[in-house]
């Protein structure tokens, strides 16, 4: 279980579950895991927001949302518009804005205060509605601070409509994630382990980042260059979070076949990765994203955990229903990184 019994997880909380950390306890927007995968600086002097581009049609003046994604645009014209908007807007009412391009239809956006701000300054809704038919939502603050952050992302949202609104697909920008940098416990602290990062998508880098991990990039976009990467880095650390982000994206889109050739591309790679011989080995997600669902959902994410020590062997497959036969039964995900440690002779015994 992500999150709890019932909950929705976004990403930001469903890897902080996996990373060991428990997830109702930190609150993070998707802002500050975007901003920091794209290496954006980030201080206390700034809010930071995830951008998604988005079609919409105008009636009567007011914007529709059509696709909340743009059709995926190619990080190419992704950047084209960035360019675009980044030559005229420079600042808003003595703030800053820094803007950066994601892949395909994501980007990410920092403003810059001119003094520190109190905590709670990103109390703020997000201007996606999380549906079609629907007009992107005013920002709105839930206290004096957020207030004033509210208002200067609502004048960059208006700004920025009027330079891309003849866009053919990406014609507005839809704000989510609005962030603070906040306060939390390395990872290397925690656990007593040396963490490197394995992920194409910039959230997946801040994610890890965010927790004190360190980041080896591969060298192209695949599955494949992403375990060949592993392998590189296999001897200069000691846990190894890699990313694979195809699944969730074909889940989102109700592609069933899609989703599929993922999972057998990865089945390909896996006797790279046990003839690495780990100690231990986990393969699980952050969320589920069913294609029937077409978005992430409360459904328990399969966990699959080999060692030396895993007692029962019951199940002979890795699926939902073979999960279910499994010994470790459900559990929260931040219970994970316990189990890993304890397969891997890391924990001491309790007590006498």
């Amino acid at each position: 279980i992500p999150v709890d019994i019932g909950i929705t997880p976004g990403s930001g909380p469903g890897h902080l579950g996996l990373f060991g950390y428990e997830p109702t306890r930190y609150q993070i927007g998707r802002g500050i895991l975007e901003a920091l995968g794209l290496d954006m600086e980030v201080t206390e002097r700034d809010i930071a927001i995830r951008g998604n581009f988005a079609t919409v049609e105008y009636k009567d003046g007011v914007p529709i949302v059509v696709d909340r994604r743009a059709g995926r645009i190619p990080t190419e014209e992704n950047r084209r518009i960035v360019q675009k908007i980044t030559e005229e807007i420079k600042e808003i009412d003595d703030v800053e804005v820094f803007i950066k391009s994601g892949r395909e239809h994501r980007v990410a956006i920092v403003l810059r205060f001119p003094e520190s701000l109190p905590q709670g300054s990103d109390a703020v809704n997000d201007t996606d509605p999380q549906a079609l038919g629907v007009p992107p939502l005013k920002e709105e603050g839930k206290n004096p601070n957020a207030q004033r952050v509210a208002q200067v992302i609502n004048k960059l949202s208006r700004k920025i409509a009027d330079i891309i609104k003849e866009e053919p697909k990406a014609n507005y920008l839809l704000m989510r994630g609005v962030a603070q940098k906040p306060q939390i416990e390395p990872f290397g602290e925690k656990f007593g382990l040396k963490a490197v990062a394995i992920a194409v998508y910039p959230m997946y880098k801040g994610l890890a980042k965010l927790v004190g991990m360190e980041e080896a990039n591969p060298k192209g976009e695949t599955i494949e260059s992403q375990i060949e990467t592993l392998k590189e880095v296999w001897d200069k650390y000691d846990f190894f979070f890699v990313h694979i982000k195809k699944t969730d994206s074909f889940g989102e889109d109700g592609n069933v076949e899609g989703k599929i050739k993922v999972l057998e591309e990865f089945d390909k790679q896996l006797p790279k990765l046990m003839g690495l011989k780990p100690d231990v080995f986990i393969i699980t997600g952050d969320h589920s994203t069913p294609c029937v669902v077409k978005g992430h959902s409360w459904h328990p994410v399969p966990l699959l955990i080999h060692s030396p020590y895993v007692l029962g062997r019951i199940s002979k497959a890795f699926t939902e229903r073979e999960c279910l036969r499994g010994e470790i039964g459900i559990i929260p995900a931040y219970k994970i990184m316990q189990l890993a440690l304890a397969h891997a002779g890391r924990l001491k015994k309790y007590g006498a």
